[in-house]
């Protein structure tokens, strides 16, 4: 039960960081969700490395958008 509560409330950050990406990009949430997804961050969220699970959403989004410019320049 209280892993299924923990991954409710990570896929719940997960579609606000998500939301906030597609705010960076001006573009879809598929788009948004790819690059997310894509990232080795969302990876560093899931596998609760350095409890980034608790930095804020803005933050993280920053944090994907920023890796997203440098892996794609």
């Amino acid at each position: 039960m209280i892993d299924n509560a923990k991954l409710s409330v990570l896929n719940a950050k997960n579609a606000r960081i998500i939301a906030l990406l597609a705010k960076h990009f001006n573009n879809s949430l598929e788009v948004a969700a790819d690059v997310f997804y894509q990232s080795e961050t969302s990876q560093l969220i899931f596998n609760g490395i350095a409890d980034l699970h608790c930095r804020s959403d803005q933050y993280l989004a920053d944090e994907i958008y920023q890796e997203y410019l440098e892996r794609n320049i």
